[in-house]
């Protein structure tokens, strides 16, 4: 047990020592009882401006973690034994304010303070402290938490942590489950002319095979990755998008149409399934509980699960609706612009309302990397994709962390345009084993 000195036990000190048990595998407990501290044995931290007991591992506090209000904070980043790190002071043990430091990244604080959104009202990962000063590509929290176990060790020789072993969860975000089966007769037949206006003959064939039944829809790719996930044994997680209407960013194929209904209940005997909430579900909160309450019918399971289409995340507003919705796991931590690591982690954690100064229920799970980014927003091929994508998959390794990943049925095709992703993510899977 780690025993924690502090002259105010407040809920941003209780919730990120809270965070850091569940990481390490050691439990820690809060006084600020000054003399039991004092007589206290075994390993104690003293988390003061000056340093309290004998043999007490010193962290002078930065003071983020016993205010209320959200403020800009001037931020210098520097390196400590080799790292980057922030918050750093002088006189104690550590270095810099790890608590504080590890606080400011897993809750977002920097999305709180006044930003100008990117074209899809999301937070710009440009502004954000991890893509300025180059660390977005790294789990730093985990860094930081590996590297505090060892100090902790190397003072205290009864100390040991308990990481949890290192897991890898690949995602599928279902945004549009065929691209010609089971869309509506009008969309079909307004797509066939529209190809053949545009001369693009290989749509053309490709279209009339399908409506034929001579050939299977491109985006049909289940089976094959079923193949994939019984061989290298995963357990995916599915997100499927049930906007009622279409719109400019929800063009899923019709919730309602029994093929659709097919593919979610094939999907929800074999694996996990989560609701994708539409764009427009961001502008009316009804139809988030509407189309959670759709899938819910269909699988006649409740559904906990969710990740923001678009990555459309605006904190606070969006992580409430959801706990209103009844989401109890949110996969949408993340930038839909870049790859890295938006809240500087690669391990679930629970989200603090910092508006309401107060923990929540909702647990979130990081991901790192996305086709969709690579693909449009880097701008790599699929050989360059692999390079980044085993990267983060061997970063997160070395920490014990969760390596959650994003990859779209539409991306994993047999068409001209995809197969080198298709057969970069079978080769990403080999060397991932």
């Amino acid at each position: 047990m780690l025993l924690i000195y502090t002259e105010q036990a407040s809920p941003r000190l209780q919730y990120t020592t809270n965070f850091i048990q569940s990481i390490i595998g050691e439990s820690i407990t809060i006084t600020t009882d000054k003399e039991l501290f004092t007589q206290a044995e075994g390993i104690k931290i003293s988390y003061s401006k000056e340093a309290v007991g004998n043999n007490a591992y010193h962290i002078q506090p930065q003071g983020l973690l016993f205010q209320n209000s959200i403020e800009p904070i001037d931020i210098e980043v520097t390196t400590c034994r080799e790292q980057i790190c922030f918050f750093a002071l002088q006189n104690d043990s550590h270095g810099f304010d790890i608590l504080s430091a590890v606080f400011y990244l897993i809750t977002r604080y920097e999305e709180y303070l006044p930003n100008e959104k990117d074209s899809y009202g999301r937070y710009p990962h440009i502004n954000s402290l991890a893509y300025q000063h180059q660390f977005l590509h790294l789990p730093l929290v985990n860094i930081w938490l590996n590297d505090f176990a060892k100090q902790l060790q190397s003072q205290f020789s009864p100390f040991t942590s308990h990481f949890s072993p290192f897991t890898f969860t690949p995602t599928y975000d279902i945004d549009i489950a065929y691209a010609h089966q089971h869309q509506s007769i009008l969309k079909n037949i307004s797509g066939f002319f529209r190809d053949l206006i545009r001369g693009d003959f290989e749509k053309v064939i490709e279209r009339a095979n399908v409506y034929s039944g001579t050939a299977k829809d491109p985006f049909d790719t289940y089976q094959w990755l079923d193949d994939l996930h019984h061989k290298h044994k995963l357990q995916p997680i599915y997100f499927f998008l049930l906007a009622a209407k279409r719109g400019i960013y929800d063009k899923n194929v019709s919730p309602r149409t029994k093929g659709m209904q097919q593919l979610i209940k094939q999907h929800h005997s074999k694996y996990t399934v989560g609701i994708h909430p539409s764009w427009q579900s961001g502008d009316a909160e009804y139809l988030l509980k509407d189309e959670k309450h759709f899938l819910e019918r269909i699988t006649q399971n409740k559904c906990r699960i969710s990740r923001q289409h678009y990555i459309r995340l605006s904190l606070p507003e969006t992580y409430r609706k959801l706990i209103a919705a009844g989401i109890t796991d949110d996969y949408s931590m993340g930038y839909g612009s870049i790859n890295g690591f938006r809240a500087s982690v690669a391990s679930p954690f629970y989200w603090f309302d910092l508006e309401k100064n107060e923990p929540t229920n909702l647990l979130i799970h990081p991901f790192c990397w996305m086709d969709a980014n690579s693909y449009f927003e880097q701008q790599l091929s699929a050989d360059e994709a692999l390079v980044e994508l085993q990267d983060y998959y061997n970063i997160v390794k070395q920490v014990s962390g969760n390596c959650n990943i994003i990859l779209h049925n539409s991306f994993l095709t047999e068409q001209p345009q995809w197969q080198p992703w298709r057969k970069m993510y079978e080769t990403f899977l080999e060397t991932a084993d």
